[in-house]
């Protein structure tokens, strides 16, 4: 679960609820997800790795307009073009979410089909679940 060591998690949780709302399949890697597992990590960040479609694409740049939010329709198309991780960020704070494009390497195939969905305690002490 979620500790008051993880940074505000307001984009981090956005990001998630709109890759839910979308439809887009994610899986949360990284120190966040270590968060998760109850590992105490301080991190400023949390990676994601996605499989997005075009239409997910355009929904997800067009959740977080500038200047509020800095995330890139054209960084987001060459990213996935390219299998390099792209950003969002929030103007305000600095956090950011680095989103990694699931590629067609059969371990991260593999390590995405057996992603689970975790429990995630919110600010408030609503439980939320996430894949992970």
């Amino acid at each position: 679960m979620a500790t008051e060591a993880a940074p505000a998690p307001n984009l981090f949780l956005g990001v998630l609820a709109t890759l839910e709302q979308i439809g887009a399949p994610y899986m949360v890697v990284g120190a966040y997800a270590a968060i998760i597992y109850g590992v105490q990590r301080n991190t400023h960040d949390i990676d994601v790795v996605v499989d997005l479609n075009e239409q997910q694409v355009q929904a997800l740049a067009a959740a977080y307009p500038p200047p509020r939010y800095y995330a890139d329709l054209e960084q987001m198309h060459d990213s996935i073009r390219h299998g390099t991780l792209f950003n969002i960020i929030g103007t305000s704070l600095g956090d950011k979410a680095d989103l990694v494009p699931l590629r067609n390497d059969p371990q991260q195939r593999s390590a995405f089909g057996r992603r689970v969905r975790q429990p995630l305690e919110m600010p408030g002490g609503e439980l939320v679940e996430i894949w992970c």
